[in-house]
């Protein structure tokens, strides 16, 4: 299954990031980013292949307006002082005929800058009702929030901690081939 080679922008309407923290150390978080916006371009040959996102940090959506507030709130990421994050792929490894493939980079949140790896599913290629050519990928990683800085927590009086340290990211993603 080969992807298309050229040029994609992320369609926002179609597309989600999602992440999962754990809470009181028994239950599950989710929350999802509404304005993700980016390209994906996909080279010949495939490792030449690049992707690059802007997250709007203060478009956090976890189905709890009180939750949400706090998350942007200079306790989390400071939304008003560090409005975006961004990930700059730097590698892509994978023949571009694979389902799966890694994609390397590197992702700033709160000014800060780590490497992450990406675990990415090819889930294909149609034309839209538009006409216009579509690909679709899923891709997962997982991060330390301390790594970012991102260090706010409660100590709970049995022990251990509100928020968990570990950030299970998933990504699905529609892109527009451009013109």
């Amino acid at each position: 299954m080969s992807i298309p080679v050229g040029t994609y922008d992320i369609d926002p309407v179609h597309s989600e990031l999602g992440f999962t923290v754990r809470h009181t150390g028994i239950a599950k978080v989710r929350g999802r980013f509404t304005g993700v916006e980016g390209a994906i371009t996909i080279g010949e040959p495939f490792t030449s292949s690049n992707v690059s996102v802007t997250i709007d940090a203060a478009s956090v959506s976890t189905g709890n307006d009180q939750r949400d507030g706090h998350l942007v709130s200079p306790d989390f990421w400071d939304a008003a002082n560090n409005p975006t994050w961004t990930f700059a792929s730097t590698s892509v490894e994978g023949d571009g005929e694979s389902e799966t493939f890694t994609v390397n980079g590197d992702l700033t949140i709160n000014g800060v800058t780590r490497p992450v790896e990406l675990a990415v599913e090819y889930n294909g290629a149609a034309a839209g009702p538009d006409g216009a050519q579509r690909v679709g990928f899923s891709a997962t990683t997982q991060i330390s929030r301390k790594d970012y800085g991102l260090t706010w927590n409660v100590a709970l009086e049995g022990g251990g901690l509100l928020v968990g340290d570990n950030v299970k990211i998933s990504i699905e993603v529609a892109a527009v081939k451009q013109a």
